[in-house]
């Protein structure tokens, strides 16, 4: 399998791979990816991609610990800094886990990942088992393998910058438990270290203790020094204080440095100055030197104590592993998107099919179908060079390993056999140390081949039959591809032996296929035709480059009628074909303007459904404009108090809601309507007396206003009294009107309506509930009642009933 990476260029894949890595744990990881030795771990690497795809999680402030690790391990001292990086590592990696965990927590349905046995796509559907998941270490992630029948969301294509819904984070979340919290070191890490390293007062009480002592000690070795330094002023440098050789010292002119008595520990360059420790302060010094020892000794025991918790926690390797995995399969999510990759389905039949495959490392790579089938095992690609012809090869090889691997391949949809093994022979493998012609490297190959290929295996061969004798060449080619069908393997192979096109044509198992060429532009087109052999085009090709026409003529002459026949053939196949084509391309151009056609009328027909819904709802509007005319009217009219006028505009306003509002629902049965009856009028909800019947109508009154109203909208609620004293039926007005919040002219405006409103219908007394505040609106309201001829009186309201919060008003009878 090693050689057949090299010659496939795996090694770019996992270049890829690695670049999108977040850390070093995670590229070398993806350096190192290979085909798996079984279906059911490339499954499970599939699964956890999916999910990576999901729910796109980030690996952010964590890094490379293991060099460390393996220092503490080895039994030496780490530093603040490094013991601190790697406490923010397993933080970072302890919040990723309880994420992932959380997202876990919701388990949508999810399609069981699986294995289709004869899936095809189109070729028709034969669901099997296969054996559960055995690996421990996943154990609970994947209750068992499931076949699917159909290609579905393997086949769905992850373009760039879109991901799928959330679909699960099973496999995320087993392998987040593997993170471990690693408490204990980051607790203590905190306990003892600052934001730079550097060890805390608080990280030991000996600690604490040795750093209380050495404060005092250092001020009064600072104060002695500068009362030194003021009682020698002459002989004083500068007056401040420094250090040497860990001593604090005073500078002092050298010239002088007889008047302060002491240890000269250091001069300056030009020998002026010297830095003096003067004899009063040396015991001083001497003292804090010794605690500073006492200092570091206790730094030194703590860092080995955080070294020694780190280098004993038993979790920090599969936190390590954890996040490896978690980190590749980010990386692999991220190299899906980016180049859109699609999720490919395997089977147990053998069969390899690929729709729209294509190379994931050449830009702009022309996509094709590609299939290998129990009819079409072997395929035997013929065309000119530089057609494409190993570029398809090496794309159906990177497919296979890339899913093998348990990556999404380059295709939108893939079905895919899972071979035991890979066999590819792509290019020159002369071997001078071996004294091996191109040749015989090529026959070692093919020996290797036959010897340990199976039903199960992959063959793809470059150019099979090449580097010898074209005739000899094509025996041993054909005898090799008849060997290769007794064994049941798959392959593609490419050659440019025209014998084998025969053999092609006329052997079961395999199929002809070629990569079109545009003979117009000399150039080709990279689409891949199955069924046909491919021309070479040399005669072709030599004629439009204007090779000697003498020349062209001897060479089809020494190709003899034979060659020139098979040519010619081809040739009236290939105009056969592409005439076809042209027939296929015009049905389907019909097709389209059909299609089109049919979708610009279903278009008209919405626009005219829209355009009718949209002149209903204008006329809906225009209708409703006219009754807030109408009602605007009617507030313009009370607020004038104009009875006779207010009266025409309710009757105005009734007209125009019966006219543009829906008819309104059959109301039952009342009592007959007569003169002196009370009535509700729904219209209104408000009560009203039949002063006379006219006919269909009734001329009603509501408090001061009289309108005549149709029969058919009143409810009769008491009937005509015979005698007098009668109970008046109460309705269901408010006698409270909350008036909080308003803005005085909003408030003024609501009690007029609530006045008419209460006056017509013989509602007194009423209260206004306008709170306390400022009292502003309290004064706007009894002023506007003192004007109000409505009003007899005002007053507030009694304490438990809200006090000058609200003004109970009295209206004249």
């Amino acid at each position: 399998m090693r050689d057949a990476l090299e010659a496939l260029e795996f090694y770019r894949i996992r270049q890829a791979l690695a670049d999108r890595a977040s850390t070093f744990m995670g590229q070398e990881a993806a350096f190192a990816i290979a085909p798996k030795s079984s279906l059911e771990e490339a499954l499970a690497q599939q699964a956890t991609i999916a999910e990576a795809l999901s729910y796109p999680y980030r690996l952010g402030g964590i890094s490379d610990i293991r060099a460390p690790l393996a220092t503490a391990r080895e039994g030496k001292r780490l530093s603040g800094m490094e013991l601190l990086s790697i406490a923010h590592t397993l933080e970072a990696a302890a919040a990723l886990k309880h994420e992932l965990l959380e997202i876990g927590e919701v388990k949508p349905h999810q399609r069981p990942e699986g294995v289709a046995k004869g899936d095809t796509g189109s070729h028709g559907q034969s669901p099997a088992l296969v054996k559960s998941h055995s690996d421990p270490a996943m154990a609970g992630t994947q209750a068992g393998l499931v076949l699917a029948g159909n290609l579905g969301d393997a086949g769905t294509q992850v373009k760039p910058h879109q991901r799928p819904g959330h679909a699960g984070t099973q496999r995320l979340s087993a392998l987040a438990e593997h993170i471990g919290e690693h408490t204990l070191y980051r607790r203590r890490v905190a306990e003892s270290l600052d934001f730079d390293g550097s060890v805390k007062d608080s990280a030991s009480p000996r600690l604490s203790q040795i750093r209380k002592r050495l404060g005092p000690l250092r001020e009064q070795i600072q104060q002695r020094l500068y009362s030194i330094m003021d009682r020698a002023g002459s002989a004083i440098q500068e007056r401040y204080i420094t250090l040497r050789r860990d001593r604090y010292v005073i500078p002092v002119k050298a010239s002088f440095q007889h008047q302060v008595p002491g240890i000269v520990l250091d001069q300056s360059d030009t020998g002026v100055t010297v830095f003096i420790e003067p004899s009063s302060v040396v015991p001083l010094n001497n003292q804090l030197y010794s605690l500073r020892l006492e200092e570091e000794a206790e730094i030194a025991r703590i860092l080995f104590e955080l070294t020694g918790l780190l280098a004993q926690d038993p979790q920090i390797d599969q936190t390590l592993a954890a996040l490896t995995e978690l980190d590749l399969a980010r990386a692999a999510a991220a190299l899906t998107e980016d180049w859109g990759l699609s999720k490919p389905r395997f089977n147990t039949e053998g069969t390899y099919h690929l729709e729209q495959v294509w190379h994931p490392l050449i830009p702009g790579a022309v996509a094709n179908d590609l299939e290998l089938s129990q009819t079409a095992r072997l395929l035997l690609l013929t065309g000119p060079n530089m057609g494409g012809k190993t570029a398809l090869l090496k794309t159906l090889g990177l497919a296979v390993l890339m899913a093998q691997s348990g990556l999404y391949v380059a295709a939108k949809a893939a079905n895919l056999a899972f071979p035991d093994k890979v066999f590819v022979d792509i290019g020159d493998e002369q071997s001078l140390e071996a004294s091996l012609s191109t040749f015989a490297a090529h026959l070692l190959r093919l020996k290797g081949v036959l010897a340990e290929a199976t039903p199960q295996s992959l063959v793809l061969i470059d150019e099979l039959g090449s580097g010898t004798d074209p005739e000899e060449g094509a025996a041993l080619a054909q005898a090799f591809l008849e060997a290769l069908l007794e064994r049941g393997a798959r392959g593609l192979i490419t050659t440019h032996l025209s014998p084998l096109k025969a053999f092609a044509q006329e052997t079961p198992g395999v199929h002809n296929a070629s990569m079109r060429f545009d003979l117009e532009r000399l150039a080709p087109t990279y689409q891949l035709v199955v069924g046909t052999p491919g021309r070479s085009y040399a005669l072709a090709i030599a004629r439009r480059l204007g090779f000697p026409e003498a020349l062209n003529v001897r060479a089809e002459a020494l190709l003899g009628p034979e060659g020139g026949r098979v040519e010619r053939l081809l040739a009236a196949l290939e105009a056969e074909r592409e005439s076809l084509r042209q027939r296929l391309a015009e049905a389907e151009q019909l097709q389209g303007q059909a299609r089109r056609e049919r979708e610009e009328l279903q278009a008209q027909l919405r626009e005219l459904e829209q355009n009718r819904q949209q002149l209903l709802e204008e006329a809906r509007r225009e209708a409703e404009m006219l009754v807030s005319e109408a009602q605007e009217r009617l507030r313009q009219v009370r607020l004038r108090g104009k009875s006779e006028g207010q009266g025409k505009a309710l009757q105005e306003l009734m007209q125009l809601r019966g006219r543009y509002q829906k008819a309104p629902k059959p109301q039952p049965t009342f009592p007959q309507v007569t003169a002196g009856a009370t009535v509700h009028v729904p219209e209104y909800n408000a009560q009203a007396r039949v002063l006379e019947v006219r006919g269909s109508e009734a001329l009603v009154q509501m408090g001061s206003v009289k309108m005549s109203l149709p029969l058919s909208s009143l409810q009769v609620l008491q009937a005509p009294q015979s005698h007098g004293g009668g109970a008046r039926v109460k309705s269901n007005f408010d006698a409270e009107l909350n008036l909080r919040g308003m803005t005085v002219d909003e408030a003024l405006l609501a009690i007029d309506d609530f006045l008419t409103e209460a006056k017509s219908l013989g509602e007194t007394p009423v209260r206004l509930l306008h709170g306390k505040g400022t009292g502003a609106l309290r004064n706007a309201i009894r002023e506007a009642l003192r004007r109000d001829k409505r009003v007899e009186t005002f007053h507030d309201a009694v304490p438990y009933e809200g006090g000058h919060g609200v003004t109970v008003v009295h209206l004249r009878r």
